[in-house]
C-alpha cells in the first residue's frame, strides 16, 4: 500500500479558503433569471424618474391649470403643449409595443396639440391621468416576465421592447426638463 502523502496545515488552509471564495463568487454572480430581473426593475426605476432625472410628479406637480397655457419669452412651448407632447409620443410607443396593428400619428404634427392651452381643467388633469396610466402599463410590460426585452418586434424595424422602453424614459427626461426649467422661469 503506497504511504499517504502528508499535507501541512497551511496547505489545507489554503484550500478552504479558495472553496470558500469559489462559493462565494457563485454567490455573487447572478444566474441569467437573476440579471434579467435586475434589468427590468432598473428599467422601471428609469422609467419612473428620479436619480439623476426630474420625476413626472416633480415636474407637473401642483402646477395651476391657470398657467397651462402661459407663454415665457424665448421658451417655444406652453407647460400644455409639452404635457401632451409626452403623453402623445409615450402613448405612441406603448401602443406600438404591444399592438402589432397600431398606427402611428403622423410625425411631427400628430404628437404636439393643436392648442397652447388645455380647453379646461378637465382636460389638463385627463392629460395628467393618462400619462400616468400608460406610464403603468409600460412598466407593466417590462415587469412582465413573458416579455422578452430583445426581441425584434415582427411589425418593426428591429425595434425591441428594451429600446422602446429606453426611447419612452430619454424622451419623458428631455421634457420633464423642459418642464422644470418653465416652472422655474414662471416662478411656480
Amino acid at each position: 500500500m503506497p504511504k499517504k502523502k502528508k499535507i501541512s496545515r497551511s496547505t489545507l488552509v489554503a484550500r478552504r479558503v479558495a472553496r470558500k471564495r469559489r462559493v462565494a463568487m457563485k454567490k455573487v454572480e447572478p444566474s441569467r433569471a437573476g440579471q434579467e430581473k435586475v434589468l427590468r426593475e432598473q428599467l422601471m426605476a428609469l422609467l419612473d424618474g428620479g436619480e439623476a432625472h426630474a420625476t413626472f410628479d416633480a415636474a407637473m406637480g401642483d402646477w395651476p391649470v391657470q398657467l397651462a397655457g402661459a407663454k415665457v419669452a424665448n421658451f417655444p412651448h406652453t407647460a400644455w403643449m409639452l404635457l401632451e407632447h409626452m403623453r402623445i409620443a409615450q402613448w405612441d410607443i406603448l401602443e406600438f409595443s404591444r399592438n402589432p396593428r397600431h398606427v402611428s400619428p403622423k410625425w411631427p404634427e400628430g404628437y404636439w396639440p393643436e392648442r397652447e392651452a388645455p380647453e379646461n381643467e378637465k382636460a389638463w388633469k385627463g392629460a395628467i391621468a393618462q400619462f400616468k396610466k400608460d406610464m403603468q402599463a409600460m412598466k407593466k410590460l417590462v415587469a412582465n416576465a413573458k416579455s422578452d426585452l430583445y426581441a425584434k418586434f415582427p411589425w418593426g424595424d428591429g425595434q425591441t421592447l428594451l429600446r422602446e422602453v429606453m426611447l419612452v424614459a430619454d424622451h419623458n427626461s428631455y421634457h420633464l426638463g423642459q418642464l422644470a426649467m418653465l416652472r422655474k422661469c414662471m416662478g411656480i
